[in-house]
């Protein structure tokens, strides 16, 4: 695979807005899992990762018109799109038109909480009726472009929970092809009843903080969030990433579709295990390099296992450290998979494996315990990394309908 550069990042979950909230998080062990907050639901049973704002915070912070419709997905989106592209040090010169810069956006719930909120007033009267044309996926898409107004060419992946690694994918092909010259590719989705319910009648929801990789796993709990990577070719790179820091770059990515079953993954892991094995065969390096994996790890029954069985088939007795980040985060759904993303280059930059949070007791049907030793921090406040070296980082991201993605971070 071409070498594609990571040049910058910008990251909002549960656990904070910005690179650096979310990096001291994840060295504390912070959890941004709480009770709900801010979705107006009957179901406050279930702790949710919320971004802790309001949608009129955001507003007034991007400084946005009050009667310019608007929806939580996309404010979260061009907060983290507008972090990325500052650190990348991209300008936002419109008079440069000879740059193609590409906007790839995942999103599946879109713009579905307005359209919640407002499904009366669309039924019986015509107050609201701006929020109409914000319901679908691309109209997020298109405001967060038109929010910076320097993208000459969006598109939206929607493939449900691997939505962002796709578009991280999809943005690498669109370098590499001469589509694009710069790519931002990342994912936002915020929480919504739509969202709650959903995965409610499907049972598989915890009413306690979730267990990734645990023997009494009870489920996943929702989270809501957004994430965005710059991306460009290595050799047309003039800028840096950050002062100080190696070059990250995207050595391998690969999809695959087991097709088994609407929602559930297949026994073997199958559509895992061929996403793994071929983005390691794109990144030119064998399992044994792998130094962490940023496992998909829901906390569900099926998704664990399976899972575990495809790392399991394709590691063999050498398994790295695997966890799963959902614990800090919540499952962002569409986009976990850039956030997973930042998180993973956050490793790389800094030599740390995230911990496996909430695990007690080991899966009787896999081979290998999470990561899950407490993080040791220094006098200074400083993370002591838990390897002496981090170079290659795997991160998973599988979707309903078994749409799965892997991403391979290398340093470069």
């Amino acid at each position: 695979m071409e070498k594609i550069l990571i040049s910058g990042m910008g990251i909002v979950s549960a656990m904070g807005n910005g690179v650096n909230e979310n990096l001291q998080a994840l060295r504390c062990n912070c959890s941004g899992i709480a009770p709900l907050r801010y979705l107006s639901t009957a179901h406050k049973e279930f702790p949710v990762g919320e971004v802790k704002m309001t949608d009129e915070e955001m507003i007034s912070l991007l400084q946005i018109p009050e009667n310019q419709p608007t929806t939580r997905t996309s404010l979260m989106g061009i907060m983290a799109v507008g972090e990325a592209i500052s650190n990348a040090n991209l300008q936002l010169d419109k008079s440069n038109h000879k740059l193609k810069i590409a906007l790839i956006n995942g999103t599946t719930v879109g713009g579905m909480d307005k359209s919640e909120q407002f499904y009366t007033d669309f039924l019986t009267n015509d107050t609201k009726n701006a929020y109409i044309a914000t319901h679908d996926c691309g109209a997020c898409t298109e405001m967060i472009a038109d929010y910076f107004g320097i993208f000459s060419q969006v598109s939206t992946v929607s493939t449900a929970c691997s939505s962002a690694a796709n578009a991280i994918l999809l943005g690498a092909e669109l370098l590499k092809s001469g589509r694009a010259d710069i790519v931002v590719a990342g994912g936002a989705e915020c929480l919504t009843k739509f969202h709650l319910n959903g995965f409610n009648t499907l049972m598989i929801l915890d009413k306690e903080h979730c267990r990734p990789f645990d023997a009494a796993r009870a489920g996943l709990n929702l989270g809501e969030g957004a994430a965005y990577i710059v991306m460009e070719k290595a050799k047309e790179n003039s800028r840096s990433f950050e002062q100080g820091k190696e070059e990250i770059i995207l050595a391998g990515a690969a999809n695959t579709c087991d097709a088994f079953h609407q929602t559930a993954t297949s026994p073997q892991g199958d559509g895992a295990f061929l996403a793994m094995k071929k983005a390691l065969e794109e990144a030119g390096i064998s399992p044994e390099q792998i130094d962490y994996i940023n496992a998909h790890g829901t906390g569900t029954q099926n998704n664990d296992l399976t899972e575990g069985i495809a790392i399991e088939r394709i590691f063999g007795a050498n398994i790295p450290p695997v966890s799963s980040t959902k614990a800090f985060t919540g499952h962002t759904t569409s986009a976990a998979g850039s956030i997973e993303a930042v998180i993973s280059i956050l490793s790389l930059q800094n030599n740390f494996i995230p911990n496996n949070l909430n695990f007690k007791e080991k899966m009787p049907e896999l081979s290998f315990t999470p990561n899950f030793n407490d993080v040791a921090v220094e006098q200074n406040g400083n993370l002591k990394p838990q390897k002496s070296e981090l170079r290659h980082v795997l991160s998973n991201s599988f979707g309903f309908g078994g749409n799965d993605t892997c991403l391979i971070f290398s340093k470069n």
